[in-house]
């Protein structure tokens, strides 16, 4: 896992988001990354995902692609 701290764009809407931290799911240890979104989003500010899951390659207009990608 190489997650870290920065600036993402998300494949499908290309809005960005802020990369806290790798935080540990206290019951499965699991890992997840704790994030901002950079926008004016009415549900949520803040996010967290698991980390296997931010890391995923996903088929985007017959493309695989990261579903987020690192900006800064």
């Amino acid at each position: 896992m190489d997650i870290k701290p920065g600036i993402y764009s998300h494949y499908k809407t290309g809005n960005q988001y802020q990369v806290h931290f790798v935080a540990k799911h206290s019951e499965t240890l699991e890992d997840v990354v704790v994030y901002e979104a950079l926008y004016n989003n009415e549900k949520s500010k803040y996010w967290v995902r698991p980390a296997k899951m931010f890391e995923e390659i996903v088929e985007f207009n017959g493309q695989m692609v990261p579903r987020f990608k690192f900006i800064k």
